[in-house]
């Protein structure tokens, strides 16, 4: 048993008593569904069954996929932790909300608690709300999610390399990450309050573990009622950590290893749905927080054949899988091929519960006619793809994808690292650049030759945006955005 294990044994991760699974438990059908929100990180569009992957399985997420919807084209708001994150809880790109990048243990900002989250949005339709995993929002307590919205919470405030440890494991950190050596060990999180701290990767290994049947935990005590459960598995970001569980089960090493525990948490959770009688008034909706971390080589996922990874505008980094299950409301193994977004979601459960929108403008819309499998439903048609301080680096409607010159994050040619250590990256630039993602989704043919009509289109939708939200790349201020949440004096 591990250390960490060790400290929790015996003990409920949210409330004290947790018990086993009950036994044939009936619950009368409610009219609004609970909802079960999954999220991995750094988890590339080519990393599940049902995406393509090999050498490892995912048979919970395929069972998922095949009693509900796949999305083919389903996207963050911006291919990095915080800035994601910030937007699947607002239904906002995150520069309206003020949040960009990937927030350290040293940020003194955080997610506005002014502004209305899922958790806000659901509990005033009298849900239970509870959150397991990876915040990523503000790591001080007025940012934390007692403060936006949920009842519970028991996870990491960041990622789960922001610690003093290198990614050998070590404590020996080179002078190109010295920065790790002002990060103090990384905390577990119980409420508002520090539980735990996690301070090797043996910590880290029973970390999924922990979230699962923490998320149980919270169904097994909350099935009486409506409930939004909000999952945000730390994994696979690196450093990847398995339990002993899966440690050696897969073909493709740790990586394989590490996605066949995140399926099997997902399994964990869908037969606590089907125990405790919910599971066919429950929506579940699994997907990523951005595309895979490619610089680390065996350690990193797979794009899955689309450009780049994480960190950038490009399909690989902005582009995610994404598997939702309803039954009796949305068809079971079916493929929706139309635009969505994670900006999409807080609407869309808003109208299906019936609860009131956010005050403040967001940016997500309704597609629920989608999850009903509506052929001629096409409620989004236009993407921005934001990037770091606030720049609009692309423009997406329907097929027709326009890149906007930038500098930008590139791993094409670099040798990527192994056994966890991470390879080189360069920074390469982008001219104005054309993309049909019907044709070419891995965006190598570049067009723009040949439809000067469609470049219009889509920079006359661009300005749009920068009058709206701004760009730094043009030098727009922007009229509508919003500030984060700065520290109390």
């Amino acid at each position: 048993m591990n250390n960490l294990t060790k400290l929790l044994a015996g003990t409920s991760l949210l409330v004290p008593g947790m018990k086993g699974l009950a036994q044939n438990v009936t619950t009368p059908q409610k009219q609004s569904p609970n909802i079960v929100l999954i999220f991995t990180d750094d988890m590339g569009y080519g990393d599940l069954g049902t995406f393509g992957a090999t050498q490892f399985q995912t048979p919970n997420l395929d069972r998922l996929a095949s009693e509900g919807m796949r999305f083919t084209n389903f996207y963050v708001s911006q291919a990095v932790c915080s800035a994601s994150r910030a937007s699947l809880l607002t239904g906002c790109y995150s520069n309206r909300v003020g949040i960009n990048g990937a927030l350290n243990p040293h940020a003194k900002i955080g997610l506005n608690p002014e502004e209305e989250t899922i958790a806000d949005v659901l509990k005033s339709e009298n849900y239970a709300t509870g959150m397991v995993g990876k915040w990523h929002l503000g790591h001080l307590r007025q940012f934390l999610p007692l403060q936006q919205g949920f009842d519970e919470y028991l996870g990491i405030p960041y990622s789960n390399d922001m610690w003093p440890l290198y990614y050998d494991n070590t404590r020996n950190v080179p002078p190109s990450h010295k920065r790790k050596n002002t990060y103090p060990e990384l905390p577990l999180i119980k409420g508002n309050e520090l539980y735990r701290e996690l301070k090797s990767i043996e910590d880290q290994n029973e970390i999924t573990t922990v979230y699962t049947e923490a998320a149980v935990d919270f169904i097994r005590r909350k099935h009486d009622d409506p409930f939004f459960l909000y999952v945000a598995h730390s994994m696979p970001h690196v450093p990847l950590a398995v339990s002993d569980k899966f440690k050696g089960k897969s073909e493709q090493g740790l990586y394989g290893d590490v996605m066949m525990e995140i399926d099997w948490s997902v399994g964990e959770i869908l037969n606590a749905l089907d125990e405790y009688g919910v599971a066919e008034n429950t929506l579940v909706i699994f997907t990523s927080d951005n595309g895979p971390w490619l610089c680390f080589g065996d350690h990193a996922g797979s794009a899955g054949g689309l450009r780049e990874g994480k960190g950038t505008s490009y399909e690989g980094g902005q582009r995610v899988p994404c598997i939702m299950k309803w039954p009796g409301v949305i068809p079971e193994s079916t493929i929706c091929n139309k635009l969505s977004s994670t900006i999409d979601v807080l609407p869309t459960l808003a109208e299906i519960t019936g609860a009131t929108m956010p005050k403040a403008k967001i940016d997500g819309v309704n597609i629920l006619p989608l999850l009903k499998g509506e052929q001629d439903a096409d409620p989004r048609r236009v993407l921005y793809y934001y990037y770091g301080n606030n720049q609009l680096e692309a423009v997406r409607k329907d097929n027709w994808k326009l890149v906007f010159p930038h500098d930008h994050r590139s791993y094409v040619g670099d040798e990527p690292g192994q056994n966890g250590l991470p390879g080189p990256t360069h920074t390469a630039t982008s001219g104005l650049e054309l993309y049909d993602l019907r044709r070419d989704p891995g965006e190598q043919y570049d067009v723009s030759a040949f439809y000067p009509e469609k470049i219009s289109e889509l920079q006359a939708l661009a300005e749009k945006a920068r009058e709206d939200m701004g760009d730094s790349l043009t030098g727009n201020e922007g009229a509508n955005r919003r500030e984060p949440g700065r520290a109390s004096e």
